[in-house]
């Protein structure tokens, strides 16, 4: 993880996964002033004790703003995965419903979304980094990351499922597909990468186990949403048949990675680093 002292305050707009776990382990470990903005049915509880924090339905920015005023807060960083809301979880305060009017309906994509979202905070005299920033080598380097190698049919399904990710990107659906033998056995829509890899177990087919192929979105917003893995994507792909993960490197934030690598290695999957210009090709 980076090490590089930071002592201006910083809030962590925090979902669900062990993303937000792991920058706050790097604020504690810089001594570096924090404050948490969690999400009512989204961040986990327990992410929240002996930490400072506020509860916050979907809308109500201008209670987001007072808190990060009086926490004397210029950074904001987002991190963890967020399900977009129903229009019956979301309780706007006066100032979220200046937001939401300005929103409108420009946000018909995730992408489209956090780019608007991020412009309103930083139209308010906020910076907003990201999780890549902070977490500098956990970004997947190009290259195989294990012993265990893709052979000539795992090379296929990767450039197979490039293919698809990449004629999807551009509809702002998904950062990953699960390929076997040639057929897609899953894209990740809403419900996130772990479900993808369930569900494409559930649809494997006798033979050779597939492949998770994992890439952010061409268009994709850099400080918020780059994909991530970890041991539980390991797991999951273990339980699901598949043989190996690759990812895009350089885009992709790779939790507990020793960990996770030691994992790999010993169910025999595979885990490889792609570089983007491998990830996005012509159609």
């Amino acid at each position: 993880m980076q090490r590089t002292p930071n002592h201006a305050p910083i809030a962590l707009l925090a979902g669900r996964g062990g993303l937000p776990r792991t920058l706050i382990n790097v604020f504690q470990s810089q001594d570096r002033p924090f404050v948490v903005l969690a999400f009512i049915g989204q961040t986990d509880e327990a992410l929240l004790k002996d930490i400072p924090h506020l509860w916050l339905y979907f809308g109500e920015a201008g209670k987001a703003l007072n808190y990060l005023k009086e926490n004397k807060i210029q950074d904001i960083v987002m991190a963890g995965a967020i399900t977009r809301p129903a229009m019956s979880e979301i309780r706007p305060d006066w100032e979220g419903v200046k937001w939401l009017t300005k929103i409108g309906t420009k946000a018909l994509g995730d992408d489209n979304l956090l780019k608007l979202v991020i412009q309103l905070i930083e139209e308010r005299g906020y910076h907003v980094v990201g999780p890549s920033d902070v977490l500098t080598d956990l970004l997947a380097p190009v290259g195989l990351l294990t012993t265990n190698e893709p052979d000539d049919q795992a090379w296929r399904d990767i450039g197979r499922g490039v293919e698809v990710l990449s004629a999807l990107s551009p509809a702002d659906v998904g950062q990953a597909v699960v390929v076997q033998e040639g057929l897609v056995l899953g894209v990740e829509a809403i419900e996130g990468t772990d479900a993808l890899i369930d569900r494409a177990g559930t649809l494997r087919r006798p033979g050779l186990g597939g492949v998770l192929i994992k890439a952010a979105k061409r268009q994709q917003e850099q400080r918020v949403d780059l994909p991530v893995v970890g041991v539980e994507t390991v797991k999951n792909a273990v339980k699901a048949g598949l043989r190996g993960i690759a990812v895009e490197a350089g885009r992709t934030l790779i939790l507990n990675r020793d960990e996770m690598i030691k994992l790999a290695q010993q169910k025999g999957l595979f885990v490889l680093g792609l570089a983007s210009a491998q990830c996005y090709r012509a159609l």
